[in-house]
């Protein structure tokens, strides 16, 4: 017996076609967000067990409609999170570059990247 999470919206049908029987129910509304978060550590460890390029896309993909769902959860579309996304990336860079930070004195690097704009860009 597998302990209870959150599946995608569709397996219910495809195990039906596959003449598997499941046990489903539908998240509360309350438990919804914890059954989420859940998901998207258990999406995020499975891309890095993953030993192909495929592979890692595959989960990737699952890692980011994860992560849209958590979005309309907290009442953001992806169009929203894309944009707040867009705005840090302006603001303090992306990850293109491969910065690594070899050492921070005085924990000066959070108070420079407080500077650079308020956490939250929406209203939530």
């Amino acid at each position: 017996m597998t302990a209870a999470k959150l599946v995608r919206d569709r397996i219910p049908m495809i195990a039906a076609g596959r003449g598997q029987r499941l046990t489903t129910r539908t998240a509360e509304p309350g438990e919804r967000r914890t059954l989420l978060r859940a998901k998207l550590g258990e999406e995020v460890a499975e891309f890095l067990d993953a030993q192909t390029t495929g592979a890692a896309l595959e989960e990737l993909a699952d890692v980011l409609e994860v992560v849209y769902a958590l979005a309309a959860d907290l009442g953001a579309a992806p169009e929203e999170l894309n944009i707040i996304r867009e705005v840090k990336s302006q603001a303090r860079g992306g990850f293109a570059l491969g910065v690594v930070l070899i050492r921070d004195d005085g924990n000066q690097l959070d108070a420079a990247c407080e500077e650079q704009g308020p956490k939250e860009t929406s209203g939530q």
